[in-house]
């Protein structure tokens, strides 16, 4: 059997030889370039026909071994085994939970009993008999539920706002498609984010056959001279991006990186959409609607802070474009069905959503303490208020790998690599959402058999 050598593009792909070495592979396998049951190279033969260490191949057949692309047979070799070839059959963004198995993959509202509340609205609507649930929703059926987001939103957020700046969506994911669809054109868009983001922004972009760059970020948020740079190379209609809770790192962008990056959309005619839908609680930072009305979008949800069952997200686009954005709604859906808006209305204007994203918040608040006095002597960044916590693994892990450990020991979580982009580098980390639905003694059970794991990094971490 002969070989099969692949060429990887070291001049044209960032990060790591290694990192670039198993995204090429990826590529390889899921393109057919490489087929099940090829084999590999031995490394040393790899290493010498592509010119690097016989250290870095290493590595890369590692953590393809990890990855289930490849299995390595003692005196036969590396073969191919085809188990990620399928790229066409992306992961579903919703998983369901597993039986014996703490799921801190998700990062959706914690349960406060918000459940009891929602079912005495629904119970009030139904008792007034006076609704005619027959038609489709209007401007003017859902005007009371928009003129509540205004008050939801508050002052000083996202620009000086009315109901009729507000279009509904059902959650925060449509509602970035919906504003991608209204700013995107031509043959070949292009959609410029975080280089780490949500797996849901690499659905949108395949969606609207958008090709998706990563901007490299620091401690601040988002580069102003990467996205300027990429800017001038490839030029982009869009920025999508978390400033206030990124996911998954929890980074806030600060105010002075935020006019930085608002001056440079303004010399290219860059639109933002920020999704905000991770923030549960403001904390004064003007989104960049606020700052810059004329090219950027607010998005969000009540998904984070009140209820993930009522997909009830809104846009606020930018000035003077609310009413072709309603159009490219009601194109893909007609509008949000007439009970959830007035449920969400009922939700809002009543205060019950406010108290229910206090005792939301109040959870949360209790969870992420839990997990700094579990988990504080490693490296962790994390939000009071987000429902989720980054953690950066010490020397001997990888993403991957410790994942899979977890696993093992009946913990389910998120590795970097699930948050890179296609052509972006993964670095040795996790995602772990603290939004499940467990008891505390479970948590916390859970996150100290985690702490326990980092300190046993596998023996052959060095190879």
């Amino acid at each position: 059997m002969t070989d099969t050598i692949w060429a990887p593009d070291f001049t044209q792909t960032r990060g790591p030889k290694y990192i670039v070495l198993i995204q090429s592979l990826r590529s390889a396998v899921r393109s057919g370039v490489l087929e099940q049951g090829a084999r590999l190279p031995p490394v040393r033969e790899l290493a010498w026909e592509l010119g690097i260490t016989p250290g870095t191949v290493a590595r890369a057949y590692k953590l393809a071994v990890e990855e289930g692309l490849v299995q390595t047979t003692v005196g036969r070799g590396t073969f191919v085994t085809g188990a990620r070839a399928a790229e066409d059959i992306p992961e579903p963004l919703l998983n369901a939970g597993q039986a014996n198995m703490v799921n801190f993959r998700s990062a959706q509202v914690v349960n406060v009993g918000q459940s009891d509340e929602i079912s005495a609205h629904l119970r009030a609507l139904g008792a007034e008999g006076a609704k005619q649930y027959v038609t489709y929703p209007t401007d003017e059926t859902d005007c009371g539920a928009r003129e509540a987001v205004v008050d939801w939103i508050g002052p000083g957020r996202a620009g000086r706002l009315t109901a009729d700046d507000i279009v509904l969506a059902m959650g925060a994911q449509n509602a970035t498609i919906i504003a991608l669809q209204a700013v995107l054109h031509g043959p070949a868009p292009i959609i410029l984010t975080d280089e780490l983001a949500y797996p849901g922004v690499r659905h949108a972009a395949k969606l609207l056959r958008a090709r998706l760059i990563g901007v490299e970020m620091d401690a601040e948020g988002l580069r102003p001279d990467r996205l300027e740079q990429l800017l001038r190379e490839h030029g982009a209609q869009a920025l999508l991006t978390s400033a206030e809770a990124h996911s998954p790192t929890t980074t806030r962008t600060s105010l002075a990186r935020r006019k930085e990056i608002v001056e440079i959309a303004r010399r290219h005619q860059l639109q933002i959409i920020e999704d905000d839908c991770h923030c549960i609680w403001w904390e004064g930072r003007p989104a960049y609607r606020e700052l810059c009305p004329e090219l950027c979008w607010y998005i969000s949800s009540l998904t984070k802070s009140v209820s993930s069952a009522l997909r009830f997200g809104f846009i606020v686009p930018p000035q003077g474009q609310s009413r072709l954005v309603r159009q490219v709604a009601q194109s893909s859906f007609y509008g949000i069905p007439q009970p959830i808006i007035d449920l969400s209305e009922a939700l809002l204007r009543t205060g019950d959503a406010v108290k229910i994203r206090a005792r939301v918040r109040k959870l949360i608040n209790e969870r992420v303490q839990e997990a700094v006095n579990c988990l504080g002597s490693w490296d962790i960044s994390f939000g009071h208020d987000v429902s989720f916590f980054w953690l950066k693994l010490p020397q001997g892990w990888r993403g991957s790998s410790f994942a899979l450990a977890c696993e093992r020991a009946g913990i389910l979580l998120k590795a970097a690599d699930e948050f890179a982009l296609a052509d972006g580098a993964s670095p040795n980390a996790v995602r772990i959402g603290i939004s499940v639905d467990i008891d505390h003694d479970t948590y916390r059970a859970a996150l100290l058999k985690m702490s326990d794991i980092l300190s046993r990094p596998p023996s052959n971490a060095d190879v």
